[in-house]
């Protein structure tokens, strides 16, 4: 698994976590959302925070073993996010690296199915082993507002790297923040839900996150 990411930027873990847990999981983000007033689209950062169910996800035993493998035995939980793309959601993220928007050591994002994840409702779309090629740091073009202002532009992209990562619902894919990554809009007239958490090399120093307000050592 260690070389395969090292090469990658990315590896697939199949089945993660069992269709009643992920129920579980959706269910209690459905409450956290409806108590936090939380619009029917978007992206809500702080689920750890707010409920020790998704506290406890974020340690989950496998979990804990792959990323132990991906980045060592000294890990740290930063925060974590749902996105939710409902029936009516047509947008998709643009070409990106997560690392732009927090800088410091390398972080390592685990992007879980809350629903099964096809190109026609917003899958994750990559380009395998982009993150050897650094911070890129382009400024794509940001002027449809939603968001992403450090995008990669057009002419980044190399179309025949590109490759598709559909997932079924429990699926978990651990990626760095280096990597070039992007999803489509979602189109399926269904929702389409994921959970993206945000881990650390624990021996590695970094500036205090505001937005990290759940993290914690998750194996020393």
């Amino acid at each position: 698994m260690k070389d395969s990411f090292d090469r990658d930027g990315y590896v697939v873990l199949k089945n993660l976590f069992s269709d009643q847990e992920i129920l579980e999981l959706k269910k209690e983000a459905i409450k956290v959302l409806k108590e936090k007033e939380v619009g029917k689209e978007g992206v809500y950062v702080g689920m750890a925070a707010a409920s020790p169910v998704f506290a406890t996800a974020a340690v989950k035993q496998e979990l804990v073993g792959a990323l132990k493998e991906v980045i060592g035995d000294k890990i740290v939980f930063l925060s974590d996010k749902i996105v939710f793309k409902d029936a009516s959601t047509d947008f998709g993220s643009p070409w990106h690296q997560d690392y732009p928007y927090w800088e410091g050591s390398h972080k390592f994002s685990v992007w879980i199915a809350l629903d099964d994840a096809i190109p026609e409702n917003g899958c994750l779309r990559i380009v395998p082993g982009s993150h050897l090629l650094g911070d890129i740091r382009h400024n794509g073009d940001a002027s449809d507002g939603l968001g992403f202002g450090n995008r990669l532009r057009d002419e980044d992209i190399d179309p025949s790297q590109i490759l598709d990562l559909p997932a079924s619902k429990g699926d978990a894919i651990i990626f760095h923040d280096l990597l070039f990554h992007a999803s489509y809009s979602n189109k399926s007239g269904k929702d389409r839900w994921a959970l993206i958490s945000t881990y650390k090399d624990g021996t590695q120093e970094d500036p205090t996150y505001s937005w990290a307000t759940a993290a914690f050592v998750v194996s020393s």
